[in-house]
């Protein structure tokens, strides 16, 4: 088996795939903008029936023809700490849209997403008993530079944030994020990222049940043997969002929503499920991924993160974000996304470095009788 998957790894495409993932986190909350006159529980609702029910149980059908054999032979604690991981994560993204609501796209998640980023690449391997991997071979001394890489940038992409926070004048940080508040957004965010790391650990906690993708009949294949995982992790976050979402539909009396005169609900639940599947989108590229990068496979959510960073600091400035802002905050930010494109490419090496074996020692030819 290790020889297969030795043989089939592809840290390039693996990497490609995990910067698609983080494309699709950065631009999500996008059709959420076109959602009129629903209160934030309602279209959140319907976003979390799409994106973590419909979308993953339709694919895990559709790729992963043993998926509820899997479940139903799973150990019982791996079904639970990979669902308790989604509800952490669930308690994580409920204030994830509330961080981009007072920060903005860019600012936002890249705090959020650099939180996230730095706990979930690095406490799985040490929640496994793998430590040492993290380190001593070529492979994970490149990879824990990726990642080290990956975090200056993201750190100086929050400097150029607060840098921004200082220059612009209120009506013009208003204009670019109407409820713009760093100090409630800044708490927001480290609460949000760190909840929001558990889903890494849901996600790479499953190796039993990809596992038993691979070994039970019909088999799954190896590029889609995390679908089983992804649908535990995903209904763990859904428990936790739905109920909070249904709970604050009875207690503000929006439940009226799905059903109220005079406004678009085949458009709001649309683009309330898009914004769903996009999201969802990100983590089935995470596990997609992982397989093409061998035993680099932990440093996927580092890349995943760092792409979601670049690609919505991207959207922010599209967005006019960072209009008006100094040479020296607009430096800080070059350099941190020059970073965190950087890191991919060392992602991509360290993923290279790993398929590379020592050569066979030479043997002493048998001496001749």
């Amino acid at each position: 088996m290790n020889e297969l998957t030795q043989a089939t790894t592809n840290p390039a495409l693996g990497v490609f795939i995990f910067a698609l993932g983080g494309l699709a986190g950065a631009v999500f909350y996008l059709p959420f903008k076109r959602v009129k006159n629903w209160a934030w529980e309602s279209y959140w609702f319907i976003y979390a029936v799409f994106g973590l029910i419909v979308v993953p149980w339709a694919l895990a059908f559709s790729t992963s023809p043993n998926v509820l054999s899997v479940l139903k032979q799973a150990p019982g604690q791996t079904l639970l700490y990979c669902c308790l991981c989604g509800a952490a994560w669930g308690v994580g993204g409920l204030t994830w849209g509330l961080m981009i609501r007072y920060l903005g796209v860019g600012l936002g998640l890249a705090i959020g997403c650099g939180l996230c980023s730095a706990a979930g690449t690095l406490i799985p391997p040490i929640l496994e008993g793998r430590i040492g991997s993290l380190y001593g071979t070529p492979s994970a001394n490149a990879s824990l530079i990726g990642v080290f890489v990956s975090l200056v940038g993201i750190v100086l992409v929050g400097l150029a944030g607060m840098s921004k926070e200082s220059e612009l004048p209120e009506e013009v940080k208003k204009k670019a994020v109407a409820e713009y508040n760093f100090k409630k957004g800044i708490t927001v965010a480290i609460f949000s990222g760190l909840m929001s790391s558990a889903m890494s650990f849901g996600l790479q906690g499953g190796a039993k049940l990809e596992a038993l993708a691979q070994t039970t009949a019909p088999i799954t294949s190896a590029a889609w043997r995390g679908m089983p995982v992804l649908v535990v992790v995903l209904f763990g976050g859904f428990l936790v969002n739905g109920i909070w979402c249904l709970g604050l539909n009875a207690k503000n009396k929006t439940t009226g929503d799905y059903t109220k005169q005079n406004t678009p609900l085949v458009g709001n639940l649309f683009f309330a499920g898009l914004a769903g599947a996009v999201w969802c989108s990100q983590f089935i590229c995470f596990k997609t991924g992982e397989p093409n990068m061998g035993q680099m496979a932990y440093i996927g959510w580092a890349v995943l993160m760092a792409s979601a960073i670049l690609f919505s600091t991207l959207l922010g400035i599209f967005l006019g974000e960072w209009k008006g802002t100094s040479s020296r905050t607009r430096g800080l930010l070059a350099l941190g996304l020059v970073l965190l494109l950087s890191s991919t490419v060392v992602a991509a090496y360290s993923g290279k470095l790993s398929q590379e074996r020592p050569a066979a020692p030479v043997l002493p030819a048998t001496p001749t009788t």
